[in-house]
């Protein structure tokens, strides 16, 4: 599982799971970002929303900076380092996800930013190279939510007994819902019915999200929820298939799932040791480190460049504080959220 990280550098954290229930950090797959305006925290930047796919001996991991464009990173092992590939320089794209049909044919959907686009319900789909790492076309638009389902993204592409099927969120991340459109051709046109909804539940959204079906013959679904300064909370929701449709949790929607996922014994994933160090900017200006024994110095910077709303001061030096101490970060009026400092940098990080 794979899941954003904006200008937050390592980015793009890899988890891994044998039961969709626990899950280990493995991996990161950016190490850094080759623009320099990632030097200094770009807040509303950096990678969006990605995607990640197995396909011939490789897995991908497809991401756009909505500024910079669309990169794929590639690796035979999730858990090694990843190779990057810039796929193509454009602004406004966001939320990838490739697809390849059963001849072989490479295709790549994506939505659009409405901040950098001046759209953001449109789904396009372009055809791409069989390596998945050219884009071989100006794209067809597959699909308009209009204004009823406004802000539609974040899709994914799948194929099932025949059919092509999209899943995407609309509405907002807090306030929206999922999408699930089905076609005999993955251009469409495509049928569309909304298959999960908060309702009656106290699961705001649910957001984006994927399908797995598992070896043992089950239907998943993973989506996350937002709950503001804490963050974006994954959720596990059962899935049958109704005459050609998936039906989510409970009758559409989000429930607490009185069973988990079938999965072999010894289901945890292996512990790698790594630390979730983050930092929001590239990882050699050196933000964080030992200054001496037990203590750990931070260090405050002005963002050079900002995309959106003004940035949240930050005082120009660095504070030293005991390496066990526990962290409260303050957002407005919100309660604070208390994180206790992951201990010494991660190995391989200046």
């Amino acid at each position: 599982m794979v899941s954003s990280s904006f200008t937050y550098l390592p980015g793009i954290p890899v988890l891994h799971s044998r039961d969709l229930v626990h899950w280990r950090l493995i991996n990161y797959v950016v190490r850094s970002l080759p623009f320099a305006r990632y030097d200094t925290p770009a807040h509303k930047c950096g990678t969006w929303a990605p995607s990640i796919r197995y396909h011939e001996g490789l897995f991908y991991v497809y991401v756009c900076l909505p500024d910079e464009g669309l990169f794929a990173y590639t690796a035979a092992n999730p858990a090694d380092l990843w190779e990057a590939h810039y796929c193509k320089d454009v602004t406004g794209w966001i939320d990838p996800c490739p697809f390849w049909d059963d001849d072989g044919s490479a295709y790549l959907l994506h939505a659009f930013a409405a901040s950098r686009a001046g759209i953001k319900s449109i789904l396009y789909l372009h055809r791409m190279s069989a390596d998945g790492l050219h884009i071989l076309d100006n794209g067809t638009m597959v699909f308009d939510g209009g204004t009823e389902n406004e802000t539609t993204e974040g899709p994914k592409m799948y194929k099932r007994n025949g059919l092509y099927y999209i899943l995407a969120p609309a509405g907002g991340v807090a306030t929206g819902w999922q999408l699930a459109m089905r076609s005999a051709s993955p251009y469409g046109p495509y049928e569309v019915r909304r298959v999960l909804q908060q309702g009656r539940s106290a699961v705001n959204g649910p957001h984006q999200g994927g399908w797995v079906d598992t070896p043992y013959g089950e239907d998943w679904f993973i989506h996350f929820q937002d709950v503001g300064v804490y963050g974006r909370i994954p959720h596990l929701q059962p899935v049958r298939w109704v005459d050609g449709w998936p039906e989510m949790g409970d009758g559409g929607e989000p429930c607490a799932c009185p069973r988990s996922p079938q999965s072999p014994r010894g289901n945890r994933a292996p512990d790698p040791g790594l630390r979730h160090v983050q930092r929001q900017a590239q990882p050699r200006l050196a933000m964080a480190g030992q200054s001496q024994a037990g203590m750990v110095r931070l260090y405050g910077a002005r963002p050079a460049a900002v995309c959106g709303t003004s940035p949240v001061a930050v005082p120009s030096r660095a504070v030293s504080i005991p390496a066990d101490a526990i962290l409260s970060v303050y957002h407005g009026n919100l309660p604070h959220a208390p994180c206790r400092y992951p201990g010494p940098i991660a190995p391989g990080l200046p």
